[in-house]
């Protein structure tokens, strides 16, 4: 039905007689003679119906917003001075000769150049939305990420398969979407989070190399960059050591932004140990593209009369650390007042803070702050000298445990970093974090959590203390940070039975429940598992980062909102009571119901 796309359109297809399918993305009369702006997902062609033609131009004139058209024409250059640089036809326009209505459309809800939309406008009609322009951009973009991502990991041999969307539920991370069973009354399956222990079991199969673009569904807490399902590059290899692994996928990464972007990003890209990055930018992600760093003081406040920090720096599992913030002085008391509030987001139950007005006269005169009069000279001193603060200078304090101290100082390093201008002016920043902690320690339930996931190696030289100190444990394991992201993260696995177990007796999972929930992966471990690791990249959020958008919600065509709803669907929805009883399931009745009948 056609010769060509809109957007392909240029100067070299000059008297040309071209066909063109595609939506009245706009339509004008100009004193007789009709223009349509024809629309397909390649981009625009500016249309030119004259009233010599009466047929065709009667039915020019009948065309409204979103009609489906055909239309045969001439190429030809546009008149001088009517050009648009802005589109890749905006040399030429067609002489239409033949126009066909394939199909009407009512008035669209808005439109598609209204840039002032609310999200849930977007997502209740989310069919017209994908029509715009940039959503089109965005889901053209998508597709050639994935097809960069296929081609390089086709061409370094790995192997393209499928894993099971309905598994067993193994509540060990976030929640699980579960499916009920009809066959096996009362059973349920779950939807993967990820595809991680099949991979490793692909990997004790002899598979050696394997990767799949593939959904995974997680029930938690939703922000911008999460949803209920989402897509990930899935990577499982065997016979490679940790730092083999990452220089492939490093240079994947690299290949797939070349490719797609024309992006050239550093060769190698930085590495830092985790311990090394919560020290100094309070997150295991940061983005190098601020120039900020905290500095640790604990050690400079253990005796200062200021109890907020002395209680703090004494205290186990306290930390006292600075952000200095150059030229920062000049910040108003408004615009502190707004910091402190934002770190409270995080935990803090406030902001110190020292304005460094003159560092020759470390006391009231040369530091203006209502804190400095409980810190002595001493420790002044110490944290003028580890922070390089300057005259003009603002020095932030945050003091509480580690945690809550990282995380608001970090947060708040991203903020003032970005909105004051305080960057490198770098596009790209990757950076490799290594060497994470193995457990954390969960104060609630009293036991160790895994840091990743259960299956990841602990450091050779660290398998001792597995039994008898989990908290030194360091792990096998390696995240990708962008800009302050995380867009992909892995490890090397367990591969030997007798370590997994050891593990799993660390996490207080005991060798019955070992058995129940892991008892297949134990199994296969026996039977001459390879060495193996490998990683997942967040789809999703790497190309929402390649497109700048905001939200993942503006690279997945048809998402979920922050409340897991699909406004275009009206899923999830209630289901009859047939459907529950082949599922031998009984909703509970609501307490407002139950109420009433007490």
């Amino acid at each position: 039905m056609r010769t060509h796309y809109c957007g392909q359109l240029n100067a070299t297809h000059l008297d040309q007689t071209v066909s063109l399918c595609g939506w009245a993305h706009r339509r004008r009369d100009h004193g007789g003679v009709i223009f349509i702006d024809l629309r397909d997902r390649e981009g625009l062609a500016q249309v030119v119906c004259d009233p010599d033609r009466a047929d065709m131009f009667k039915i020019a004139e009948s065309v409204r917003s979103e009609y489906v058209l055909r239309i045969t024409g001439k190429v030809r250059r546009r008149p001088e001075g009517t050009t648009n640089a802005n589109i890749g036809s905006g040399e030429i326009e067609i002489l239409c000769h033949q126009i066909e209505v394939l199909n009407v459309a009512i008035t669209p809800p808005f439109q598609l150049d209204d840039e002032n939309l609310s999200e849930n406008v977007r997502l209740t009609h989310r069919v017209i939305d994908l029509r715009r322009p940039q959503m089109q951009k965005n889901m053209q973009l998508r597709y050639k990420t994935a097809r960069a991502f296929r081609r390089y990991l086709d061409d370094k041999g790995f192997i393209d398969i499928e894993t099971p969307m309905l598994t067993k539920s193994t509540p060990e991370g976030a929640r699980d979407y579960l499916v009920p069973s009809r066959v096996h009354a009362g059973d349920f399956f779950a939807l993967p989070q990820s595809p991680q222990l099949f991979k490793q079991l692909l990997m004790v199969a002899g598979y050696d190399r394997y990767y799949q673009i593939t959904k995974c569904f997680r029930d938690e807490d939703l922000r911008a960059d999460r949803q209920p399902e989402f897509t990930q590059v899935d990577i499982e290899t065997s016979f490679l050591t940790e730092e083999q692994i990452m220089e492939l996928m490093e240079g994947m990464i690299q290949t797939v932004f070349k490719e797609v972007l024309d992006v050239t990003l550093p060769n190698p890209f930085p590495r830092m140990t985790y311990a090394e990055a919560m020290n100094r930018y309070g997150s295991d992600k940061p983005d190098l593209r601020v120039t900020l760093e905290i500095t640790d003081v604990t050690g400079a406040v253990k005796n200062v009369a200021f109890k907020v920090f002395a209680g703090v720096a004494n205290s186990e599992n306290g930390r006292v650390a600075a952000l200095r913030v150059p030229s920062g002085g000049a910040f108003s008391r408004g615009e502190i007042d707004d910091y402190t509030k934002f770190v409270s987001i995080y935990g803090a139950k406030g902001l110190a803070y020292i304005k460094v007005n003159d560092i020759t006269q470390l006391n009231e005169t040369g530091l203006q702050s209502p804190i400095v009069k409980n810190l002595n000279e001493e420790a002044l001193k110490t944290i003028i000298q580890r922070t390089g603060a300057q005259n003009g200078d603002i020095i932030f304090f945050g003091a509480d445990k580690t945690k809550i101290v990282n995380d608001a100082l970090g947060a708040l390093r991203t903020k003032i970093g970005h909105e004051k201008g305080y960057t490198n002016g770098k596009a790209w920043e990757p950076l490799w974090v290594v060497d994470f902690p193995m457990f954390e320690y969960d104060e609630e339930s009293k036991r160790w959590n895994a840091c990743h996931h259960p299956f990841t190696s602990p450091k050779d030289e660290h398998l001792e203390f597995l039994e008898t100190d989990p908290g030194r444990c360091l792990a096998k394991a390696y995240d990708l940070a962008l800009n302050g992201s995380e867009i992909g993260g892995g490890s090397v696995r367990i591969h030997k039975e007798a370590v997994q177990s050891q593990v799993f007796r660390a996490l207080n999972i005991g060798a019955e429940e070992a058995q129940v929930k892991f008892g297949f992966l134990l199994d296969a471990l026996q039977y001459g598992a390879p060495p193996h690791g490998g990683l997942a990249f967040g789809l999703d959020r790497i190309v929402a980062m390649m497109t700048g958008s905001e939200s993942i919600r503006d690279v997945i065509a048809f998402p979920k909102t922050q409340r897991a709803q699909c406004l275009l669907t009206q899923a999830p929805s209630a289901v009859d009571e047939k459907q529950l009883r082949e599922l031998h399931i009984r909703l509970r009745q609501p307490a407002a119901a139950e109420a009433v009948k007490d």
